[in-house]
């Protein structure tokens, strides 16, 4: 059966993604709530209802498929997030009247994300758990720039839900000097290539 949560689930879309402030003062990154991705595989329990509980991988789509309520939408939502879909599904579905949802992840997905281009290691990375990591950290991760290379066009690619790619351009060398404030959060899967000067 059709999930009916299609017009209460926002997805967090790239284009929106939370922008937030590079602590140069040397303050350690504030934790951030951990939302669900594509591949994450999670355990759902319903209260006092064993035969609907499921272990289940999140699908490309961004979709779980729960006995009796079938596809529920759960990507870019947090655990508590994604609780309250499960429970609007089965109490919007008119199965039970007070559901109860319990969700556990018991494997994250693959969190990687790539650079290339003038840096001075280039390749994958893994992102962290649970605090911000924009570009601006990964061009640091991987050795910073070269001597050559544009850090006022960097080009960080993004894949949604379905498959679709969609390209931002950032101007990273002022985020890193102090100038800009508005680095973005990466994804999973995100790649980031930093161009040549033209000279």
């Amino acid at each position: 059966m059709k999930s009916l949560l299609g017009n209460v689930l926002v997805l967090v879309g790239f284009a929106t993604m939370a922008a937030f402030a590079r602590a140069d003062d040397g303050a350690p990154k504030p934790k951030i709530l951990y939302t669900l991705v594509t591949d994450d595989r999670i355990h759902v329990e319903i209260y006092q209802q064993p035969d609907l509980a499921a272990e289940t991988k999140i699908d490309a789509q961004g979709n779980i498929n729960l006995n009796l309520v079938g596809n529920v939408a759960v990507a870019g939502l947090t655990v508590e997030e994604a609780q309250k879909a499960v429970e609007n599904a089965y109490k919007n579905g008119e199965f039970l009247r007070h559901p109860q949802a319990t969700i556990t992840i018991t494997e994250y997905a693959e969190r990687m994300v790539s650079i290339e281009g003038q840096v001075k290691s280039p390749g994958r990375y893994t992102l962290p758990i649970g605090t911000p990591f924009g570009v601006a950290d990964l061009v640091d991760k991987a050795g910073g720039w070269t001597d050559t290379a544009n850090g006022s066009n960097v080009t960080v690619t993004h894949k949604e839900a379905g498959g679709k790619d969609t390209q931002i351009n950032l101007d990273v060398k002022a985020i890193i000097k102090g100038k800009k404030s508005n680095d973005i959060q990466l994804q999973p899967g995100d790649r980031v290539f930093v161009p040549e000067s033209i000279i």
